[in-house]
Order: C-alpha cells, then structure tokens, then sequence
C-alpha cells in the first residue's frame, strides 16, 4: 500500500522544516514547496521531492500540476510580520491560498490543512480560554486582517476537505521570530511592565504545532470543516517567558512600569509616523506587540483534544530547553 503524499507549503519556513520530518517519520510521502530551489537545499538533502514555485503567481503555480496525486496539502506558507502594506499580505496570505486551492482540486481530493493564526482572536482585553467560535474582534493589524480573509477563502472552497489551525505564539528551534524579538528588546533597555506585570499567554512549541497537525491529518474523518486551537495549554506570565529566555540567552532584563494607556497613544503616534514618512521601516515597537505584553490571551484546545486526540506533549521548560541546545 502507498504511503499517503503530502505537499507541505512553505517547507523551508520555521514551521515547514519541523512539519516535514514529523510527516516523514509518521510515514507520510514528503513533497516539500518552496518559492525558490535555493529555499528548498536543506529539503532535498534530506530526500524528500521538491517543487519550486511562487504560489502568489497565477502562471508560476503551475508547477504543482506535476506533482501527482495528493492526499494532503498542509499549507504553511505566508506572510508573517508585525508590518506591512495591506497589499503585501493581501497578495502572500489571501491569494496565495486562493491559487492553492485552485491547484490542488487537480491533484485527487486532498485533506487541505490551513496554519491559520491565533492573532484572529487577539484583542486589546483580556481573553482567556478563547473558543474557536467565538465572534471574532476587529482585526489588529493586517496580518491578523490576511489570516481572516484567507481562513474564509478556505472556508468558502467548494467540495474541499479541509481544516483550519490557529496555533498560538510558535516557539522552537530556528524560531526569527518571537523569542528572538523579544531578547532584543530587552537588550535596548528596560522593557515595559504593564498593568502589574500579570498578563499570562500560552505559547506552542513549534514541534507540538507539527504533532498536531498530523493528528488531524490522521483524523480527517472528524476534522474536515472544523477550525482548531492548537497552544501548549500551559498559561505563564509574559514577565516570567521573558525572563527564562533571558537566562538561556545570557541576556539581562530590566523592567520599568508603564501605564498602558500612555504606552498605547505614544506607540500610536510612533507608527503614525513610519506610515506617513518611512512605510518600508517597521518601527521597533507596534501597538500590537505591545498589546502582547499588556493582555492575556489563552485558548480552549479541548476541540482538537476532542476530535483527534492530540495534546500538548511539550512543556514551556522543556521547549526551552530545546530551543536552546545547540543543534
């Protein structure tokens, strides 16, 4: 009997080179997507079949069709930033998924699975415990806008097997992203505390994400058509994530109170500025990432728990750990 064969979008991503070798082991048939032959070396050594194409393009997408039969598609691929012309994520994020879908009918029926965002959830309050279908708030910034827009395009594919992910803050080896951020801040100076320094986040280790989405995969019959949290369940204080990082990284950390709502208008202003005089340069502060550190956000994983049997097998201690022993 074949193996079930999966194109992974994005595969030379931080996500995609940790759900391509957990696909592998779990005996699934590798086919690794990347924009470019030079994003996918790493994959091809490790000999897995290789495509390479740009998927916003409506002509270079095309590639695909040579690619075979798919039973899954796991699309990893996209535009993640804090900052950015709407234009940039509407063409990375939305029609990127919209051209994949198109293509991906060609090959058989696939179990399409979309790594969405728990950013469609974020809003500038506390939630805890947030349930996939709660009303989701205005997005906050237009990253948050694209993963909305694309999980409807999902959504709205006719005759399409598919299932949505929102994992929650991704932490891991090869992360650019979160952790690493968040050091260098702290590096610059002391960071913000606010509100008393008690607002928790759950963060996922970026090899639970990859367990997870084979458990859906794994389970297509109770999955299709549903959208799942996906977190470390482990709610921690912002202030205490920092902190431990810091230790790893050898970096000190400072704090110096600061009222949310002074934070708030002066940050604004901040990015006032970059829109209007320098829209290319991210400032090194949005309002969103700092709303990060000021609200606490927690999501229900007790769904994916439910239909595919996946738990977050990682604790915060352990991903750290493993974050940072050098490979």
């Amino acid at each position: 009997m074949s193996r079930p064969r999966v194109l992974v979008t994005g595969a030379g991503g931080f996500l995609g080179r940790h759900v391509c070798p957990r696909l592998a082991s779990e005996d699934f048939e590798v086919i690794a997507h990347g924009r470019t032959a030079q994003s996918l070396r790493s994959c091809a050594l490790e000999g897995y079949q290789t495509v390479a194409c740009d998927i916003e393009s409506t002509v270079d997408i095309a590639a695909l069709e040579n690619v075979g039969r798919l039973d899954a598609v796991v699309h990893c691929a996209g535009l993640s930033s804090n900052w950015g012309e709407p234009h940039a994520f509407q063409s990375a994020n939305v029609d990127a998924t919209r051209n994949l879908l198109t293509k991906v009918w060609r090959n058989g029926d696939p179990h399409f699975v979309y790594v969405s965002s728990s950013s469609v959830c974020f809003d500038f309050q506390d939630r805890l415990l947030v349930k996939e279908d709660q009303q989701l708030p205005k997005p906050v910034n237009n990253y948050a806008w694209s993963k909305r827009a694309a999980e409807e395009v999902v959504r709205g594919a006719c005759n399409l097997s598919a299932s949505i992910i929102r994992p929650r803050g991704i932490y891991g080896q090869g992360d650019q992203a979160l952790l690493p951020r968040l050091l260098r801040a702290a590096t610059r100076g002391p960071l913000p505390l606010f509100r008393g320094g008690t607002t928790v986040i759950d963060l996922t280790h970026v090899e639970d994400v990859a367990a997870a989405i084979v458990a859906v995969l794994r389970s297509r019959s109770q999955t299709v058509g549903k959208t799942y949290n996906v977190s470390g369940g482990e709610p921690i204080e912002v202030r205490n994530i920092i902190e431990h990082a810091a230790v790893r990284a050898d970096v000190k950390v400072k704090w110096r109170p600061v009222p949310w709502s002074l934070a708030r208008v002066s940050i604004a202003t901040l990015e006032h500025y970059h829109r209007a005089f320098c829209p290319a340069v991210e400032p090194f502060v949005t309002v969103y990432s700092a709303g990060l550190l000021a609200f606490s956000q927690t999501l229900d994983i007790s769904s994916i728990r439910r239909d595919a049997g996946w738990v977050p097998a990682i604790s915060f201690s352990e991903g750290l750990a493993r974050t940072f022993t050098p490979q």
